[in-house]
């Protein structure tokens, strides 16, 4: 993962801590990616939708290719890179809640007080315009 450095990669962050980032965001298809606190070497892409965050485990396969768990019946795909991965996510029906639109990236600094006091879905969206990284 580090290989890649992700912009929406926070590393290893609490779920709480990466549900109050995107909350700060508020909008529909906000997505991160943090390390999964109970699985060594998994990873969780995190997506807002309807106030709530959905999260789908990522992880290497034994053969090199990244894989995430998706809704059940959908068919698993396998990328060589997690850009990939996130590309084919940002289109709509992929079998999570929603296509991956406004990625959340790392800020230096972030102040977590900040970020607990915001209030949920009803916190104002950022106004910031996202260079998508994942189309270059």
């Amino acid at each position: 993962m580090e290989k890649e450095k992700l912009p929406v990669y926070h590393g290893a962050i609490s779920k709480e801590e990466g549900e109050l980032r995107l909350w700060k965001d508020g909008r529909d298809g906000s997505y991160l990616i943090r390390n999964s606190e109970s699985i060594d070497g998994v990873y969780c892409l995190c997506v807002l939708f309807k106030g709530y965050v959905y999260t789908y485990r990522m992880f290497m396969d034994g053969e090199g290719s990244w894989t995430a768990e998706t809704a059940p019946g959908v068919e698993r795909r396998y990328f060589r890179k997690i850009r990939n991965l996130i590309a084919v996510f940002q289109k709509p029906d992929q079998g999570i809640a929603t296509h991956l639109r406004y990625p959340v990236a790392v800020q230096i600094n972030t102040n977590s007080d900040d970020l607990k006091r915001q209030t949920h879905p009803s916190s104002q969206p950022s106004t910031s315009t996202n260079i998508n990284p994942y189309h270059q």
